[in-house]
This record gives structure tokens, C-alpha cells and sequence, in this order.
């Protein structure tokens, strides 16, 4: 074990200082030189201390203090290893444009590549050390806004490289800039030597046009109400009314399911009651995406019953219907369980006497059970109905995420989240405690009135002295 650990070390740790030690060179051979205005003391990128206005949707930004600035960014977390008609160029990432500048990130080093005609419109030195210092300052502040969680380029300690070679070898990697392997599409790849996966030469990836300041528009992220106002321009309510359709639909059916069973477990046989109420009740206590899966396996293409729906004309996975049955099987063991509870705190002798009088089940069931049971009842009901409006795993193991179609608000939540619109995710989190506070909120309140009606009733019924 101890050879096995020292190997290991040996072998990642050499590698790990080869690509520290490593020489850059261009497509010419010549060695590249470190930045020596693009670090810090603690080797952090350095900025400069003037202001950087980034613009609302983060792809554009200028330094106050420079005459130049950067438009159409995007920040790449990751490229393809995917060739192009069988040919394979490399892991690579779109670049913004035909002249657009790019930087490749890796743990060791930063490529920043800036096209030479770029620079001879601008009138830049690229191994201006004030001209590296602006560049990065604009860019780590684009990145920052762009990063949406991951690592930004800020917080990277690493060499940077300026170059305006459209080819750079570090070590065993070799980069290439501006490559058009699609028609009015321009790529960086990057190769490493005996391997068709590159992936490994690049953390990710940064690229945006370069151009004059009084060229480029800011349109800088409103403050204040006029933020707000634009915050609900914008919002997407897609997810609220999916929700609040599928669970619409989806209570109906278990408020129906729920009482039925319930009615019909409490009148079985106690040989199988046991066994039934199990069935019942376990998509309460499985996870969602359990719940989600078997319902996968059960209406995919691969079971009998999957595809006799397909051929009825019914593909229920993936769609709308799929939300509305994940939101039934999490839903109605809450409603089945809170009514079968109910049904069975009931007196027995009242409903022996309903029977003794000649009433039907059915006429016990409609006139007796439910209106007794009525509260533990409507308590199901919207417990349920919270419960279903609730669910994220089994809908997107079954139903999928499709923003209008079954993307409800728990989906939306996590997407959101991922997609870094933090401040969509925090609104929809707000609605989803709203939503739910009310629902105890009712819950409580027709309880409490519950609770004095019968307390009434029992004070009237008390004989006078």
C-alpha cells in the first residue's frame, strides 16, 4: 500500500510540476514570456484600480480608466471532445467571433490570445504591461459576473501568457485559436499528443471582441425599484401556472382515488387489509425519484404496458400527462391515509344502526361516513395537494424539464439555481413558503372552527339546571 501511495504521488506529483515547469511556445517555436504585470504578490490575477461597469446580461464590460472594452463575452465551463464529419479537432470551445480574443484557464496557466489586427486597430502593445493590466482587470470582472458559482478567474493563481500566435504548445498540449471548422463558426481547440481527449489542458474558457470604449455598450443591471419592476418584466411564470394546473388536475383524481380506497379498506378483510394498505401507502415513504423511475420502467418503451399506450397513441413519458400521474402517486397516500384514519374513528354502532334501518353502503358512504369524516377530510385534501404541488424528483425522473410543459416550480427551482439565476430561484423558494404557509394556515383556522362547532353542540345539548 505504501509503494502504491509513494507511485501515485510520484506520478501525479511529477506531473503536476512539469505542467508548472512547462515552456510556452508559438506556432514559430519562440518561447513565450510570462505576464509580469498580470499577477499579484500572491500570484493572483491583478487588476487595476479603476472601475469596471459590467453590463445587465454580462457581456460586455469597460474600465473606466482605458479607452478600450469587450463585448459579446461568454464564459465556457466546459467544450466538446466531439469531432466534426469523423474528423477530430481537438477539445473546443466557440470563440465569440472571427476576431474575437480568448483565454484558456488551467491550473497552472492562462493563454490569452488577442488577434494582431485587433491590436493594430487599437493601437495596443500586447506586451504593454498597463495594456495587460486593463485587459485583465475587464475580463476577471466579466468572468466574475459570469461565473455563475464555478471558480473565477480572480481567485486563480496561475501564469498568463499574452500572445497573438494563432498556435501555443505548453508541454504536451497544444492550443490553436481562430480555427474555422464550421462555416461562420471560429474555435480554440486544444490537443494533447497522443490522445483524442484534450479535455485535460483546459478548466475553462473565456472569449469576447475587443474593441474602442466609445464602441461598446454597457447597459449596466437597474437598482433599486426599477430593478424590481424589471425583475417581474422579465420572470418566466410558466412554472407557477404548470404548477398549479398539474396539481389541479392531479387533486381531483386523488381526492376521488383517496376516498374510494379508503372507504374500501376500511370494509375488507383484515387478511388483506394489511397487505393493501402497504401497496397504498408506500409511494409515501419511497423516494421521489424511486417513484419516478418505476413509473419510467412501467410506461417506457421497453414494458407491455408502455407500449400498448404508444400504440393507442398515448407516449406518456416525458409530457404533461406524466407530471400530472407523478403528482398522483406522491400525492394520494397522504389523502388515503388521512381518510381511512377518519373513516375509522368513527362509531360503529352508529353505522350498524344505518344498516339496521336498511341503508346501503353506498348510502352510508354519501349521507354518513363524509359528512362526519368532512374535516380530516378537507385536512387530506390540501396536505395533499401541497404534497403534490411539492414534488421535484419523480416529475423530472418521469416528466422531464420543458419550461411551459412540466417544468413546475420545484424543477424550476433547482435549474434555476443551476443555471445561476440565483434571484429567480430565491423568488420561486419565497412562493413555494407562501404557498405553504397558507396551506397550514387553512388547515388550522378550519380545524379551530371545526373544534367550536362540535364544542357548541355539546354545550346546547347539556340538559339545564
Amino acid at each position: 500500500m505504501i509503494a502504491c501511495a509513494c507511485a501515485f504521488a510520484c506520478v501525479f506529483g511529477a506531473g503536476a510540476a512539469f505542467a508548472d515547469d512547462a515552456t510556452a511556445v508559438d506556432g514559430q517555436g519562440n518561447a513565450l514570456e510570462s505576464s509580469d504585470a498580470a499577477a499579484d504578490a500572491d500570484g493572483t490575477v491583478a487588476v487595476s484600480d479603476g472601475t469596471v461597469a459590467v453590463s445587465e446580461e454580462t457581456d460586455a464590460g469597460i474600465l473606466d480608466t482605458c479607452d478600450f472594452g469587450m463585448s459579446s463575452f461568454k464564459r465556457l465551463a466546459r467544450g466538446t471532445n466531439r469531432g466534426v464529419d469523423d474528423v477530430y479537432y481537438g477539445y473546443r470551445f466557440t470563440m465569440a467571433g472571427q476576431n474575437a480574443f480568448a483565454a484558456v484557464v488551467t491550473d497552472a496557466y492562462m493563454i490569452v490570445y488577442i488577434p494582431e489586427d485587433v491590436l493594430t486597430e487599437l493601437g495596443k502593445d500586447i506586451h504593454d504591461p498597463e495594456f495587460q493590466t486593463d485587459f485583465l482587470s475587464t475580463l476577471t470582472a466579466l468572468d466574475k459576473a459570469a461565473s455563475k458559482g464555478g471558480q473565477p478567474l480572480a481567485k486563480m493563481s496561475s501564469t498568463t501568457y499574452f500572445t497573438t500566435s494563432d498556435t501555443v504548445v505548453v508541454g504536451e498540449y497544444t492550443y490553436r485559436f481562430g480555427i474555422e471548422i464550421e462555416e461562420g463558426y471560429y474555435y480554440a481547440t486544444c490537443t494533447l499528443e497522443g490522445s483524442e481527449d484534450g479535455s485535460g489542458g483546459a478548466l475553462f474558457f473565456d472569449t469576447g471582441i475587443l474593441g474602442a470604449a466609445d464602441s461598446t455598450v454597457v447597459k449596466e443591471k437597474a437598482t433599486g425599484f426599477a430593478a424590481l419592476v424589471q425583475f417581474f418584466q422579465k420572470l418566466d411564470w410558466s412554472p407557477l401556472w404548470v404548477s398549479l394546473r398539474t396539481t389541479g388536475v392531479a387533486i381531483v383524481v386523488i381526492f376521488l382515488l383517496g376516498l374510494l380506497a379508503a372507504w374500501g379498506t376500511v370494509r375488507m378483510d383484515d387478511r388483506f387489509k394489511g397487505v393493501v394498505d402497504t401497496v397504498f401507502t408506500i409511494p409515501m415513504v419511497l423516494p421521489p425519484t424511486v417513484c419516478g423511475f418505476l413509473l419510467l420502467l412501467l410506461f417506457g418503451t421497453s414494458t407491455p404496458v408502455g407500449r400498448w399506450f404508444i400504440a393507442h397513441g398515448l407516449d406518456l413519458v416525458f409530457t404533461w400527462p406524466a407530471a400530472v400521474i407523478a403528482c398522483i402517486v406522491v400525492g394520494f397516500p397522504m389523502m388515503y391515509r388521512t381518510a381511512r384514519g377518519a373513516f375509522e374513528n368513527l362509531d360503529a354502532a352508529m353505522l350498524d344502526a344505518a344498516r339496521t334501518l336498511g341503508w346501503s353502503e353506498t348510502k352510508i358512504f354519501s349521507r354518513l361516513m363524509l359528512p362526519l369524516a368532512w374535516p380530516s377530510i378537507a385536512a387530506g385534501t390540501v396536505l395533499a395537494f401541497a404534497r403534490a404541488m411539492g414534488e421535484f424528483g419523480c416529475t423530472l425522473f418521469f416528466a422531464g424539464n420543458y419550461a411551459g410543459v412540466t417544468q413546475t416550480i420545484p424543477i424550476a427551482i433547482y435549474f434555476d439555481w443551476m443555471g445561476g439565476k440565483t434571484d429567480v430561484a430565491i423568488f420561486w423558494v419565497i412562493v413555494v413558503i407562501l404557498i405553504s404557509f397558507l396551506v397550514i394556515l387553512f388547515i388550522n383556522i378550519y380545524s379551530s372552527r371545526t373544534q367550536r362547532f362540535k364544542r357548541k353542540e355539546v354545550t346546547d345539548d347539556e340538559p339545564a339546571h
